[in-house]
């Protein structure tokens, strides 16, 4: 006789259950807002009148908004100087920790200051960088150094902004890579030491092509978080609107929505934003074989 096979058990019902509540917030909270921002992109509307109309009309005016360029202009070259910066320092401690220490203390207090709001940080850099009573310019003047570093400055102001991001970030992102290094065998670090390799050539043959998955990760999550920047410059500047050169693309869909009114053409400009980030993430994403590891 043929053994009865037992029947097998359909836990879809069940999966879809979990799914449920994570289905209803994306639908609530990302896809309605999106049709939504899409639709008044499509429209003349402020918060004083309602919705009219105008097709494509507030794309067209994009192409000749010397504003909306330059703002996207200053946001590409602070995203340059953020992620270089994050990511250089981020990788150069993260090796520390999984070569030489891994202290547990160590690691606590890098997170402390990606712990601290984000306008804490930037009231707390405003204050120390502040050009009559900040703690830095004193500091620079106390060792002969004629340099004035301030948000006001046109040459200054950008680098600052980065670097204010980039002190608030570095450590979560030295953690996330750390994180990817303890996966990378032991075996492999034993077997390059026999073979003589110092700990450069370790870290460019061994630890850099096992951690690209994660090194992906963490390069597509700035790049995003980058090109949001707004509540730094917001803060650092009291109020104000800031220069021009540090007027990022957020800054200026908040100044046309809420000081000029034009919803729509706000909009736009964050639909625009969208399909940006979209499109560099799968360029970087593919450059970077993010699906691959060498692991395997």
């Amino acid at each position: 006789m043929n053994a009865v096979r037992p029947k097998q058990r359909d836990d879809r019902r069940t999966g879809w259950l979990f799914l449920l509540p994570v289905m209803l917030g994306f639908a609530v909270f990302y896809a309605y807002p999106t049709v939504r921002g899409i639709w008044y992109s499509l429209t003349d509307f402020s918060l004083l009148n309602d919705p009219s109309y105008v097709g494509a009309d507030n794309y067209r005016n994009l192409i000749d908004d010397d504003q909306f360029w330059n703002a996207l202009k200053v946001t590409a070259y602070y995203v340059v100087l953020n992620i270089v910066s994050q990511t250089a320092l981020a990788l150069g401690l993260a090796a520390l920790m999984h070569r030489l220490t891994r202290s547990v203390v160590l690691r606590a207090a890098l997170l402390v200051p990606w712990l601290v709001p984000n306008v804490t940080i930037g009231l707390l850099w405003a204050w120390l960088l502040d050009p009559d009573l900040g703690f830095v310019n004193h500091l620079l003047g106390g060792i002969g150094l004629d340099t004035t570093l301030s948000f006001n400055s046109p040459l200054w102001a950008m680098p600052l902004v980065a670097l204010v991001n980039s002190w608030a970030y570095t450590g979560y992102t030295a953690l996330l890579l750390y994180a990817g290094m303890l996966q990378v065998p032991q075996h492999l670090y034993e077997s390059a030491s026999i073979d003589g390799a110092g700990e450069l050539r370790m870290f460019r043959s061994i630890t850099l092509p096992l951690l690209r998955p994660v090194l992906a990760l963490v390069l597509v999550v700035s790049l995003i978080g980058s090109f949001q920047i707004f509540d730094t410059v917001a803060v650092v500047y009291g109020g104000k609107a800031p220069i021009p050169e540090t007027r990022v693309i957020y800054y200026y869909i908040y100044q046309q929505a809420f000081t000029y009114f034009h919803m729509g053409y706000a909009a736009a400009v964050a639909m625009v934003l969208v399909v940006v980030l979209g499109l560099l993430t799968v360029v970087q994403l593919r450059m970077l074989r993010a699906s691959r590891s060498d692991l395997a």
